[in-house]
């Protein structure tokens, strides 16, 4: 037993070093190449092989993220640098982001900063919370933490449906019912979305970090609700994606990467306000979720990105965030049972990424690959949705429980 436990610890003692090595890479990508120092802030748009797009628009979603990963990175081991891009990530936010007259974020500004596509999209709101919960950690900034809660009150009052509980997916720039709801061509059009749900509930969890309000935690107990009684499929352990108003099912898509990254998510915010009754039920969850990511697992520990059953359609790529949240989930389940599977499942996809899916020409990780294991070089290294938030987040997330005070468990086999 002594052998085994040692070789475990030898393992972990790896994986937490190249992590903490790749957080540092990452960053260190971000700092060199994504700052626009004539229109301020980062570069709406990156190409694969780091070209500057000129002209591009610049996401509030990217800006969100990018001020998270260098808070969260500053909060994680207090390099200064980091701190720096943060501020200069927030400071872009407050000047051009944030609507003045009507409160809430534009979805995006152009290239100068002036407002372009001014919808007021909740998912991009929550990212916003996210961002300035973390800011407010790492600057003590009071101003930070009372526009985080300034923001989560406006969704509340906005976009919260009393009658049937969840959020609303999007409004007009001055909060209006709007028809296109959609975050991307790609979404159905549909007014409650699993994915704006789960990142409401991941901003509200963090604001609760530094701002532990009663009515903020009744909020984050409302949408683990959510996810118990409707996103989560009880049956297939999949979530359900898309609904309408009042909880009706309109589609049957399997998204593997949002099914993983559920799985540590939910549990975390249970945690955080620590609501034991969500506690227990959300572990059982994190099981059943885990287990139906599985399904979308290749032979080679890399995860596909989404599934059709109806068509039985499966959309042969490799994504990057999709890696990412693989690796923190099937290692959280670890955690949670023992079952040296799902260690070997986060291991086993870490190497996949190093192999395939991190950058050793141009730096950062690649959009994903194909089928095939081409690159997909066609796509952003940094853009709309392309950012340091994912990839960032497993290293320190894993970082963080590998070396925390919870006693590991003892393998049951080495690997």
């Amino acid at each position: 037993m002594m052998k085994v436990e040692r070789n475990q610890k030898q393992l972990l003692a790896a994986y937490s070093n190249e992590l903490n090595a790749e957080l540092t890479n990452i960053l260190n990508y971000w700092i060199d190449n994504a700052q626009d120092l004539v229109e301020g802030g980062f570069f709406g748009r990156i190409s694969n092989d780091n070209r500057v797009i000129p002209g591009s628009p610049k996401g509030s979603v990217l800006n969100a993220r990018i001020l998270w990963s260098f808070s969260a990175a500053h909060n994680f081991n207090g390099k200064i640098e980091y701190l720096a891009m943060a501020d200069r990530a927030y400071q872009y936010i407050i000047e051009h982001i944030i609507d003045k007259t009507h409160g809430g974020v534009y979805w995006s500004v152009d290239h100068a900063g002036n407002k372009l596509d001014t919808k007021k999209q909740v998912y991009a709101n929550a990212f916003t919370i996210y961002a300035l919960s973390e800011y407010y950690k790492a600057s003590k900034k009071q101003e930070a933490l009372d526009m985080a809660v300034g923001l989560f009150r406006l969704l509340v009052d906005k976009s919260y449906d009393w009658s049937s509980t969840g959020y609303f997916e999007a409004f007009t720039e001055d909060w209006q019912p709007i028809d296109d709801l959609r975050l991307s061509e790609k979404d159905a059009n549909e007014k409650k979305t699993m994915n704006t749900h789960l990142h409401v509930i991941e901003a509200y969890t963090n604001l609760y970090r530094v701002w532990p309000d009663k009515t903020l935690r009744s909020h984050i107990i409302l949408l683990l609700n959510n996810f118990t009684d409707h996103f989560i499929d009880e049956k297939k352990g999949h979530l359900n994606l898309f609904f309408d108003e009042n909880w009706n099912k309109r589609s049957t898509l399997v998204s593997y990467g949002h099914d993983i990254e559920a799985a540590w998510l939910l549990q975390d915010a249970a945690e955080i306000i620590n609501d034991a009754a969500s506690i227990e039920k959300l572990k059982a969850c994190a099981i059943k979720i885990s287990d139906a990511a599985v399904e979308g697992l290749d032979g080679d520990g890399g995860l596909w990105y989404e599934y059709e059953p109806a068509a039985g359609h499966l959309v042969k790529e490799k994504h990057w965030w999709v890696q990412a949240e693989a690796m923190v989930g099937f290692f959280h389940t670890w955690r949670v049972t023992g079952d040296n599977r799902y260690l070997e499942l986060s291991v086993g996809n870490w190497d996949f990424v190093k192999n395939n899916i991190i950058d050793k020409r141009n730096g950062e990780w690649l959009w994903g690959v194909y089928e095939d294991g081409r690159p997909m070089t066609a796509e952003d290294k940094a853009g709309m949705w392309k950012c340091p938030y994912h990839n960032s987040r497993a290293c320190i997330e894993i970082i963080n429980r590998i070396t925390s005070q919870i006693p590991l468990v003892s393998a049951e086999k080495t690997f």
